[in-house]
């Protein structure tokens, strides 16, 4: 319930934020881009110290603290006025969605047993599509009025979900290790190199969200003839899938094994679509979208294994007195990618030419590959992993 709610407050102004900005505030999109740009740079850099915080106080302490700050900071929006504002408010939310992160799935190891947290995952993940889904919507048709104040409303509202979901999380029952105060090693996965090298390669193994989201619809729009609306019913065979198959793409993902066995089904099946999209750059009508359809479908198998494969390799990764800011390392090259990502692969894929896809899916059969022997290398010792 507590997901589900989350994602309809975030969702429900996602779509809105650059618009809200740009209409009410009177930013240039330029300034929109270059302040989300500088918030996602601070996100990755703060992203350790978060954890390393919520190490100290507690997950589940830390937890409520990042959904307050991410509820009041969601109803300071309509008092913006100015780029630097703008700026320290993106940061601050950008900031508080990393801590929150980090400290929920760091309680979700805690509260469950091992053969439970990767299916708890995977069931959160579907409430979280969903949830993302009808803010999306509801916030599209509220911000579709045109109106000023019912758009100067939607962050105000989205807010007050966000309030709803900290007292949610107030309500949850300390798990097993939540302490506060106490911190063994600060910092120390800094020092873990063949955890920090997992972190890439798992990185680079979820460009699917990038491709999915971004180079993919450029490419249709700008290489292909398949009319502009196909994007639209993609996006909601992707949403469909998500929500009703995450749970099963999960099985069996809860060990190391496993997890990266869940990887390399992954990596297959991006690289299955990187081989087929260049294709319909030289079809024509039904034969482009079908072919478009089969791409994206590949993409959204690949999302599905590789959320799967990640929560398994975190769960057994991290050390289970370090949990946050472990949590808060593994998601480092998820981050990386998604700020080196968007420019290089569109700039491979799109502006340069079709056989750039070839590449993306050497890079991410190669990913795959090195994944199970660092995998192996950053299983922590075992009496830093009883439950």
């Amino acid at each position: 319930m507590q997901s589900a709610l989350y994602a309809v407050g975030s969702g429900f102004f996602l779509a809105g934020n650059a618009v809200f900005f740009t209409t009410i505030v009177g930013l240039s999109a330029a300034q929109v881009g270059l302040g989300l740009s500088i918030a996602g740079a601070l996100g990755f850099f703060a992203a350790v110290p978060l954890g390393t915080i919520a190490d100290r106080v507690g997950p589940l302490r830390a937890w409520i603290l990042a959904a307050l700050v991410e509820g009041c900071v969601y109803l300071t929006y309509p008092l913006a006025r100015g780029f630097a504002a703008f700026v320290v408010i993106v940061t601050a939310l950008a900031l508080a969605e990393s801590a929150g992160n980090s400290a929920r799935g760091a309680y979700t190891l805690d509260a469950f047993g091992p053969a439970e947290r990767v299916r708890v995952m995977a069931y959160n993940r579907s409430a979280l599509n969903l949830g993302f889904t009808v803010g999306a919507l509801l916030g599209g048709v509220a911000l579709a009025s045109g109106n000023r104040t019912v758009t100067l409303i939607v962050p105000v509202l989205a807010g007050l979900l966000m309030l709803l979901t900290a007292l949610l999380v107030s309500r949850l029952p300390a798990s097993r290790r939540e302490r506060g105060g106490e911190q063994r090693s600060r910092y120390a996965v800094l020092r873990d190199r063949p955890f920090l090298l997992v972190s890439l390669l798992n990185g680079v193994l979820g460009s699917h969200q990038v491709l999915l989201m971004i180079v993919f619809p450029l490419w249709l729009v700008e290489r292909t003839d398949a009319p502009r609306a196909v994007l639209a019913w993609l996006l909601a065979l992707n949403t469909v899938l998500a929500v009703g198959l995450q749970v099963w793409a999960a099985r069996g993902a809860d060990t190391v094994r496993g997890s990266v066995r869940s990887s390399r089904v992954a990596a297959g099946a991006i690289a299955a679509a990187c081989l087929v999209i260049p294709i319909s750059s030289v079809t024509e009508a039904w034969v482009t979208i079908t072919l478009l359809a089969a791409a994206y479908v590949a993409l959204t198998f690949g999302e599905l294994f590789q959320s799967a494969g990640y929560w398994g390799l975190v769960s057994e990764l991290s050390p289970v007195d370090q949990r946050p800011q472990y949590q808060g390392a593994f998601r480092l090259g998820l981050q990386l990618q998604s700020i080196v990502g968007p420019a290089a692969f569109t700039l491979l894929a799109v502006t340069w030419s079709p056989l750039g896809w070839l590449p993306l899916a050497a890079l991410i059969v190669l990913a795959a590959a090195a994944l199970g022997p660092a995998a192996v290398a950053a299983v922590p010792p075992k009496a830093s992993r009883v439950d």
